[in-house]
């Protein structure tokens, strides 16, 4: 062997070594966790299922853990008591957000609310989006325009239930919602109920959801970010290109119909009429963006959750029955949609959405967390620039905080006081702190008014006609939210009360 090979020989394995040794030293103050192999750590230890598979783990190290994943160190978070000292006690040190690869591509993290530091900036955008959006007093504003939306989804299902035609639950409801967010922003429909119409917007917002939320490589190993292994950063870079050009055309024709007219004369009819009116707080690069994060947060986290509570209240036609009884007694006459305002007067169906988000949460890890600094919780040292993991799913699942876990009780709500506001840590599905999500009041009467018309309007059977509802096929597929695996279709039918 000549001495430059030697040389390389020697030097490769005394790295190795070197990399064995380090990555199998652990602080004693760190929190517990498998042993990490060399280079990869426990990457192996994820599965296709990491909300599972990390629940499992929680089990043998505790709610507290460490793992290795490559060069990342990452907390993963499984019961109430740990969130709540991560997420109240320490909710500023924890504030930061671990920024995947694939957004580092189109600098979408520099923009947007989601993924910004809590800084000035971010607390600017806070603001808009309250003032714009999600204040009491907007909210209230657009309670018509949601009414309207909803009662197009009932007029489709209505037409689907007199040609006795299936509905794809998920794929309705995920077109009302974007209807709603684009109403709500330009005032404008962006689909229809017919599978052509606008499909380019759904398929954009659904692919950038569906490769946004598989495993990246690079986020592991930073080393291999310019080669893009997966192909997952240039997939993200069509997709965001794609949106932001769809905003564009629409932001460069409301300027030119502005340019037409008074502005000072001219009443905003929605958000974009508010932004462009005052051009001081946005640039039109921040706009975009901002409305990137609303269409991706809003459409698929709400048409999910409402699919998961229809698949569960079909396989349990007691719990739909109640649901629908509650409601028959509440609605004023000739009424189909279910009023806002009479939300707080249905505590059972509060209870029904209550159920779904404890046992399928659309975001099963939420939002990753980073440690701003060195901060201790529960006597272990979580290390500067870790990333946070709250396992929402392994909570809502835990027997020790839920009896019987596995089964869908909407009656165990009727008898505690835990809602998914951000107080109580048992049930924190929008997140809780400074960073829970800033439309959450809307998704509360969006998820409400839309699952209780359907109820209330319409009974539902399977398309298999020798299928029991207990057989239904309850896999998720992992990703940024936890969707069904197999779409669910159900045929509507007119109940007795009509």
């Amino acid at each position: 062997m000549d001495n430059p090979t030697y040389f390389l020989v020697i030097a490769f394995l005394f790295t190795f070594i070197y990399i064995f040794i380090i990555s199998g030293r652990r602080n004693p103050r760190l929190p517990p966790g498998p042993y990490p192999f060399p280079v990869i750590g426990n990457l192996l230890k994820l599965g296709n299922k990491p909300h599972r598979s990390l629940a499992a783990l929680s089990k043998h190290y505790g709610p507290l853990m460490l793992l290795k994943l490559g060069s990342k160190t990452t907390i993963v978070i499984s019961s109430p008591d740990v969130a709540k000292d991560f997420f109240q006690k320490h909710d500023y040190s924890f504030s930061n957000r671990s920024i995947p690869e694939t957004l580092r591509v189109t600098d979408h993290h520099e923009y947007s609310i989601a993924w910004l530091p809590a800084g000035d900036q971010w607390r600017k955008l806070r603001r808009i989006t309250k003032e714009c959006l999600f204040s009491g007093q907007c909210i209230d504003q657009s309670e018509q325009l949601r009414r309207k939306k909803v009662q197009e989804l009932l007029d489709h299902v209505n037409k689907c239930c007199m040609d006795e035609k299936a509905v794809n639950i998920g794929a309705d409801a995920f077109t009302t919602t974007l209807n709603i967010i684009s109403n709500l922003l330009f005032s404008t429909d962006f689909a229809g109920y017919d599978s052509t119409s606008s499909q380019e917007i759904k398929d954009v917002i659904g692919g950038a959801m569906e490769v946004g939320g598989k495993p990246n490589l690079a986020d592991f190993f930073p080393i291999l970010k310019s080669i893009d292994p997966q192909g997952l950063a240039s997939q993200v870079a069509a997709y965001s290109k794609k949106l932001l050009a769809i905003f564009d055309a629409i932001i460069d024709q409301r300027l030119q119909t502005m340019s037409s007219f008074d502005n000072d004369a001219s009443t905003p009819k929605n958000a974009l009429d508010l932004l462009l009116k005052d051009e001081s707080e946005l640039s039109i690069n921040d706009m975009k963006h901002l409305f990137s994060d609303l269409f991706i947060a809003g459409t698929d986290t709400i048409s999910t959750t409402l699919e998961w509570a229809m698949t569960e209240l079909i396989r349990n036609p007691t719990k739909m029955n109640m649901a629908r009884l509650e409601l028959i007694k509440h609605m004023q006459n000739n009424e189909t949609i279910v009023g806002e305002r009479d939300i707080s007067r249905l505590p059972y169906l509060h209870a029904v959405i209550k159920e779904t988000l404890r046992l399928h949460p659309p975001a099963p890890f939420l939002i990753p967390h980073q440690a701003i600094h060195d901060v201790e919780v529960k006597g272990f040292v979580v290390p500067k620039d870790a990333q946070i993991l709250c396992n929402v799913w392994a909570i809502g699942r835990d027997p020790k905080v839920w009896p019987n876990p596995e089964a869908f009780m909407p009656e165990r709500f009727l008898k505690v006081e835990i809602d998914y506001k951000g107080q109580d840590f048992e049930l924190i599905s929008f997140g809780a702190g400074r960073r829970i999500c800033p439309g959450l009041n809307i998704a509360h009467r969006t998820l409400h008014t839309i699952l209780g018309s359907l109820i209330y309007n319409f009974e539902w059977k399977l398309t298999e006609r020798n299928m029991k509802a207990q057989d239904l096929d309850m896999e998720e597929k992992f990703g940024l939210t936890l969707p069904r695996k197999v779409p669910l279709m159900a045929i509507p039918i007119k109940p007795a009360h009509f």
